[in-house]
């Protein structure tokens, strides 16, 4: 049987071979059923599409869906892992032997993915005959951002990372690889070039894109995380005389009941409309769910209940940062509920605390009912922001709750900063305050010192913004991941930074199949 098999299969080699011989052409036919380049960027509905294809890609698991979410609040000092998944908790504990770890290749492919979308967009579109000018370069713009958005978060993951900044020539094309520098300087330009043409708002069903409030926001965050403070205050200060402000509860910032509102800068849109389940193979396309998948993975453990995997918790010292100061009526911080499931009643590991409540309700259960009194469960904190409990009792794999990448919160404290580092700490306070405000507490003197306020301003950033993906960009513009003496702060915050290793952990490495290639060099010492 198996000769008789081998016989044939020679046979139908040699016909085609013979077939080949008469049509040379034969195995590079063009499928007809494919879209071209040339057949393509015709109309303004192709451009528009192709846009719209490009914040897709924020939805991939790679980016903000799922994936983004770990290695920014996880590797922090903020957020752990003790997934029974073990290489994703060494994902999050800087342990990494296999470079090619499917987090972070999902990671690497999603962010490239919407950039080779904004490059097409970027080539193509200016070429298309009789589309509205203004158009035109509005959406050139929203890739310009896109691409920029996407190299910010590359560059502050994998620093030396590869400049793809037009359609490949071919399925071979080799991009040089920039460093940390060329890319911020990419990100800078990308953003000069896109703000002029962008829009203050939009209407309709355009809202979500982006605006010229969120090109100068990232803008103003490229030049702090590169130290050019007095460039980041001019383009801060645009966004704070704009049309944003706080809205009046912290929590508008994370439901799909109040999105896309005054304080939102920029949001990637999820909607459980379309429900695609796991997803493993990533998407995006017209058939994958666009649903969030944050609120599913570090969702609380359930006992009674399908809540989620609790792939992600909180570390104690977040909660304890958060009870250092009451409101102005001898309330706890709103923003701690806001932030966290934990147990208000075990006191005992908070000794700061001087106000005691009744327990944190669990998706509307309270915490000891729920998890019992053993003390293990009791020290457990878990991720309440971005969670569906508002409405829902239970987690599901799809989350229609936007992700906001920027809001204007963050602008207010990352202005008071570099207003601080520039001397000017007169001028910062009141910003602090605004922020201070809204949460009930009570304004900061005018007297603080400028190394007060950057302390303070240290403090300020963790109560408002823990869990929104802010602190690693914070850690590294701080020096916390360069300076052994801060490194050792953050190992008495999280014991995972006893595994930071200064010179290589600040990095990811890069996925090895692009190192094995030649095409890239590794990061130093991985």
């Amino acid at each position: 049987m198996k000769s008789t098999f081998l016989t044939r299969l020679g046979l139908a080699g040699a016909l085609l071979l013979s077939l080949a011989a008469c049509e040379k052409n034969l195995l590079e036919q063009v499928n007809p059923n494919l879209p071209t380049t040339e057949s393509s960027w015709k109309t303004s509905d192709d451009a528009v599409r192709a846009s719209t294809a490009c914040y897709a890609g924020l939805q991939g698991l790679g980016m903000y869906r799922r994936w983004l979410n770990f290695a920014f609040d996880l590797r922090d000092d903020t957020g752990f892992s003790q997934s029974p998944w073990g290489e994703l908790a060494d994902f999050t504990k800087f342990v990494q032997t296999n470079y090619n770890f499917e987090v972070s290749q999902h990671i690497w492919r999603d962010h490239y993915r919407t950039i080779y979308r904004c490059n097409q967009v970027i080539a193509y579109v200016p070429a298309i005959q009789g589309m509205e000018a203004g158009l035109q370069r509005r959406v050139v713009a929203e890739a310009r951002f896109l691409r920029a958005l996407s190299y910010f978060n590359l560059v502050s993951l994998y620093g030396n990372v590869p400049l793809a900044l037009a359609p490949p020539s071919d399925l071979n094309q080799v991009y040089p690889q920039g460093n940390e520098a060329q890319v911020w300087d990419q990100i800078i330009s990308d953003l000069q070039a896109a703000q002029p043409d962008l829009p203050e708002t939009y209407t309709g069903n355009n809202v979500g894109r982006a605006t010229k409030g969120a090109a100068t926001t990232l803008l103003g965050k490229a030049y702090m995380q590169n130290k050019r403070w007095a460039e980041a205050q001019a383009q801060f200060a645009q966004v704070i005389s704009g049309p944003y402000d706080l809205m009046p509860a912290y929590t508008d910032n994370f439901r799909h009941t109040t999105e896309n509102n005054k304080e939102s800068i920029f949001e990637v849109q999820f909607s459980d409309v379309n429900k695609g389940g796991n997803d493993a193979g990533g998407g995006p396309d017209a058939t994958s769910s666009q649903g969030g998948q944050r609120s599913k993975f570090w969702g609380v453990p359930a006992p009674f209940g399908a809540l989620g995997f609790n792939d992600g918790e909180v570390r104690p010292w977040v909660v304890r940062e958060m009870l250092l100061e009451p409101t102005a009526t001898g309330q706890r911080d709103p923003r701690l509920a806001a932030t966290v499931f934990y147990n208000r009643r075990d006191l005992t590991q908070f000794p700061t605390t001087r106000i005691a409540d009744a327990d944190t309700l669990v998706y509307g259960v309270g915490f000891l009912t729920r998890y019992g009194r053993d003390a293990r469960d009791r020290a457990r904190i878990y991720w309440r922001k971005y969670q569906t409990d508002y409405y829902r009792s239970e987690e599901d794999f799809d989350s229609p709750v936007n992700h906001r990448v920027m809001r204007f919160a963050d602008v207010l404290l990352l202005q008071a900063e570099a207003l601080n580092e520039q001397g000017n700490t007169l001028a910062a306070i009141p910003l602090v305050n605004r922020v201070r405000r809204r949460a009930g507490l009570t304004d900061l003197p005018a007297t603080l010192s400028k190394e007060a306020l950057r302390t303070q301003l240290m403090h300020e950033r963790v109560t408002e913004l823990t869990g929104e993906g802010q602190r690693w960009f914070d850690l590294q513009r701080w020096d916390m991941l360069t300076d052994p003496a801060k490194v050792n702060q953050l190992k008495a915050n999280d014991p995972d930074f006893n595994n930071f290793i200064i010179g290589k952990s600040r990095l990811l490495p890069l996925v090895q199949t692009d190192v094995d290639l030649g095409r890239l060099q590794q990061n130093p010492m991985w």
